[in-house]
């Protein structure tokens, strides 16, 4: 590689309140026996919150060496649930983070919130703690929906919680909603859809639900709508959002004027990041190439100081895909340039492999980058499937 990407920083916060069965994602429920009326776990002890902080700046501190002289362009702290911590916890993390890498001006940092797990005390302890930017796990405001997906609020609460972020300082705030619910009617998928933008996010991640491996509902399916309905749902449901003013500039992301995710955008650009925590994922471009990192996910075997699971050395073949799986998720020009920049491999490579899609209409040449037609954002599983190399 000639130059190094930017790199940004993936904090990992493995509890919540209990398990959704949806979810594939590296989380421990912590079988709390109650909720209290502000709307978190009273049982706090059951998170040993001061000491995993300690360890992830440990797991930080090990990770320096993939740094190579550069700042943090962006921090997201993810889950699990983050907001089941304290504002101090997140302060400690954040402190001790810029006493070992240095931050970019205005770092855009995220943290993901449940409802049920805030509220406006926690809000403002976090804006203090240095968050700058919130993304809110609502799903539905449904309430069988709710119950069928296993979440830990109510309608209500959910709207409380998108005013209160605001009410905190918070400029940017993300609403997190999917459609394609268990026997959930069109109506009802875009009602959901309504609601949430009368509550004037700046941000709005919408993504149809699907059943993952080693998930409850992969034991349990449940019964969900016929790829029609689904289809008329995006269809209505991105002419709801386009009207509101929210611009789709990724697959499952919409935001107003400037109001991207920069963590995100960091991802889908091929960027590098750090990944700390437990479970968490890392990928670093260094002098021979690309590694990915994967942090051990267990709390128990973490909290020991055995943070590194796997490092690996992505195959040089896999570059091309790896880097179109990401970039293609976009709504923007993939720029040859960058691409050459990103995988130190010629474009004539990409040409090649692009070329049947090039051909039928799919991908648009427009000299210095290449571009999605609409017809090939709709068939973009069948590009990707085409650049999987062979083993």
């Amino acid at each position: 590689m000639t130059s190094l990407p930017p790199l940004s920083l993936y904090i990992h916060i493995p509890w919540c309140v209990q398990k959704c069965p949806y979810c594939d994602f590296n989380s421990h429920g912590i079988k709390a026996k109650s909720i209290d009326s502000k709307g978190y776990s009273p049982e706090q002890e059951l998170i040993p919150e001061d000491d995993y902080v300690k360890h992830l700046l440990l797991d930080l501190q090990a990770d320096l060496k993939y740094v190579q002289g550069r700042e943090i362009s962006s921090i997201f702290i993810g889950g699990g649930t983050p907001s089941i911590l304290t504002p101090q916890a997140i302060s400690k993390i954040l402190q001790g983070v810029q006493e070992y890498v240095p931050l970019k001006q205005n770092c855009e940092i995220t943290m993901e919130a449940n409802p049920g797990t805030v509220d406006q005390e926690k809000f403002n302890g976090f804006v203090a703690a240095g968050v700058n930017r919130l993304s809110i796990g609502i799903q539905s405001f449904n309430p069988e929906h709710l119950k069928v997906l296993g979440r830990i609020h109510d309608p209500e609460q959910a709207k409380n919680a998108v005013q209160a972020a605001f009410k905190a300082g918070f400029k940017r705030v993300n609403v997190d909603l999917m459609f394609g619910l268990p026997e959930q009617s069109i109506t009802q998928a875009l009602s959901d859809l309504e609601q949430a933008i009368a509550l004037n996010p700046t941000h709005l991640s919408w993504y149809q639900l699907t059943i993952e491996p080693h998930t409850l509902f992969a034991s349990r399916p449940p019964t969900l709508p016929e790829s029609d309905y689904i289809w008329e749902i995006e269809v209505a449901g991105k002419k709801l959002l386009q009207q509101a003013g929210f611009n789709q500039y990724e697959v499952s992301a919409y935001a107003k004027a400037n109001n991207q995710c920069e963590h995100n955008l960091h991802y889908w650009q091929f960027h590098d990041y750090l990944g700390i925590g437990c479970g968490a994922a890392g990928k670093i471009t260094n002098i021979s190439g690309i590694i990915r990192t994967m942090k051990t996910k267990h709390p128990a075997g973490y909290l020991k100081g055995n943070y590194l699971n796997s490092v690996e050395k992505v195959k040089h073949e896999h570059y091309l895909f790896e880097y179109f799986l990401n970039r293609f998720r976009l709504f923007t020009p993939v720029s040859k340039q960058e691409f050459t920049l990103s995988t130190g491999l010629p474009s004539a490579v990409a040409e090649q492999a692009l070329a049947k899609h090039l051909a039928n209409g799919n991908i648009r040449d427009l000299g210095q980058a290449w571009e999605l037609t609409p017809q090939g954002h709709n068939f973009l599983n069948s590009i990707l499937e085409d650049l999987i190399p062979e083993d």
